[in-house]
């Protein structure tokens, strides 16, 4: 479980102009996997946008690229049954990995499977701390 969870955060993290490695970031998933943020609009309602991991590559490869993006995990609660497993992975975000305050922290929700040999992200669902949301003390807040 530790080495999926690192390899996650390892493949999205690099400096800007750096191409990621997508089929790293690929393999890590099951077929039909799904990445989810969940944001809150405007006027106030919770809205979550659901993407494949073709979708979150083709959204987050330009972003990542123009202005480097460094994403590690500062907490981590587990629940897990048999093969699958909740993970609670509270993060922080930096531009640069020496930047010494991250820009955007959040909780990274991870559902994971056990195939027998090694685990496989079957979801990724996430939000970033904000006024509304902060880091409850149980995830590392």
């Amino acid at each position: 479980m530790d080495a999926i969870m690192q390899a996650v955060y390892d493949v999205i993290s690099g400096p800007r102009g750096r191409q990621r490695d997508w089929n790293r970031l690929r393999s890590l998933f099951v077929p039909g996997a799904r990445l989810i943020p969940v944001r809150a609009g405007k006027d106030g309602t919770v809205e979550a946008h659901v993407m494949s991991v073709e979708d979150f590559i083709r959204r987050a490869d330009p972003a990542m690229a123009k202005e480097g993006f460094f994403e590690r995990e500062s907490h981590r609660t587990v629940d897990r049954y048999g093969a699958i497993a909740q993970v609670f992975s509270t993060y922080e975000s930096r531009h640069a990995a020496a930047d010494a305050k991250p820009f955007q922290r959040g909780i990274n929700s991870f559902q994971l499977m056990f195939d027998g040999h090694r685990w496989w992200v079957v979801t990724i669902y996430w939000q970033s701390e904000g006024p509304g949301a902060p880091i409850p003390k149980q995830y590392g807040g």
